[in-house]
């Protein structure tokens, strides 16, 4: 394994019973210090591939070396070397948040004065020092989710799987959530792999990000390299009425991919918006055609994802049944792990 790859996949597959095939012979890379993401629809094997590489279920076939170690052959210590933020809350409501991660720091057998001391610099750290003796159940949501990361760092680690972190919060504590993420790369060069339904965020925080449906990974590359793979961007042109059919001139431009006509708009896919737009105006205006508004609209990942899946990336949709079945799996697999 080269020595910048965090988490390195290579012909992972799970079968359920001996015939539900959740994820079907995969391979990728996480490099050191990268947030990648993982995306697909529900029931498409995200949720069973991180249970795998968090050691909360066994591979079928293939392997999985995370910090590494093989998840099949020493998964206690890779439970001891990773963070885990599960969607579903896990911190406990009756205790404080202080009480919170010193029992955290406890099952990871950490001394107490130094759990203690870990705790209350993780309390620092999430600006949660006000509310550190307060029930957890008292807490915000935003608050909760930053009490429940600075569980999945009490150990320390070097790698940190988010699972739909930030599912259910208002757009200021999603906000606030990923800076704590940023500043946790940038000081500790923390290796972040995460699955979310908001594709925003994934744009906006990940390095690269792998889709993947029906079990298989279907595209892998930057948010960059997967727009750019759509084959550029979409300009909208609306023409005054009256005008003369304008297909042919505008598919004679440079860098023109397409033209489609519907009524008195023409849609056109192009490499450059930015050089091609100039040039149609100029070009309807000497044909006689009054060009009254142009849009230009750049790929974007929920068309990224369409393209890949057939599919709308919904973010009201919630895990299925499986997923939940997995993830309850997962969750006596990491307490197991931590005793």
């Amino acid at each position: 394994m080269p020595t910048n790859v965090a988490i390195e996949v290579e012909g992972l597959k799970k079968i359920y019973n001996g015939k539900i095939t959740a994820v079907d012979d995969i391979s990728f890379q996480v490099r050191h210090g990268e947030t990648f993401g993982f995306l697909g629809p529900n029931g498409a094997g995200k949720t069973t591939t991180v249970s795998m590489l968090t050691a909360g279920l066994r591979p079928t076939h293939g392997k999985a070396i995370v910090d590494g170690l093989d998840v099949s052959h020493d998964p206690e210590e890779v439970k001891r070397r990773i963070g885990v933020i599960f969607q579903e809350s896990t911190a406990d409501g009756d205790l404080t948040g202080r009480e919170n991660l010193e029992v955290a720091a406890g099952c990871f057998g950490i001394p107490g004065s130094e759990g203690r001391s870990r705790a209350k610099l993780l309390i620092d750290q999430m600006q949660l020092s006000d509310a550190a003796d307060r029930p957890a159940k008292t807490y915000s949501g935003g608050m909760r989710r930053r009490l429940e990361l600075a569980v999945g760092l009490i150990n320390r680690p070097r790698i940190l799987f988010l699972d739909e972190p930030t599912l259910g919060l208002d757009p200021q504590g999603r906000a606030g959530f990923w800076s704590f993420i940023r500043k946790l790369r940038e000081d500790d060069g923390l290796t972040v792999f995460v699955t979310t339904h908001y594709l925003d965020e994934a744009d906006e925080m990940c390095d690269r990000i792998a889709i993947i449906d029906h079990g298989k990974i279907v595209a892998t590359g930057t948010p960059t390299e997967l727009k750019d793979r759509l084959g550029g961007d979409a300009v909208n042109l609306r023409i005054q009425d009256g005008a003369p059919d304008l297909t042919g001139l505008l598919s004679g431009q440079p860098g023109v991919l397409s033209v489609q006509k519907q009524d008195g708009t023409y849609r056109v896919k192009c490499q450059k918006g930015e050089t091609f737009v100039p040039r149609a105006v100029a070009a309807c205006t000497e044909a006689g055609a009054a060009v009254l508004g142009v849009t230009v609209k750049r790929p974007s990942l929920d068309e990224v994802f369409l393209e890949y899946t057939g599919r709308e990336f919904r973010e009201e949709e919630g895990p299925t049944a499986t997923d939940r079945a997995v993830m309850l799996q997962r969750v006596q697999g990491q307490l197991r792990g931590r005793r």
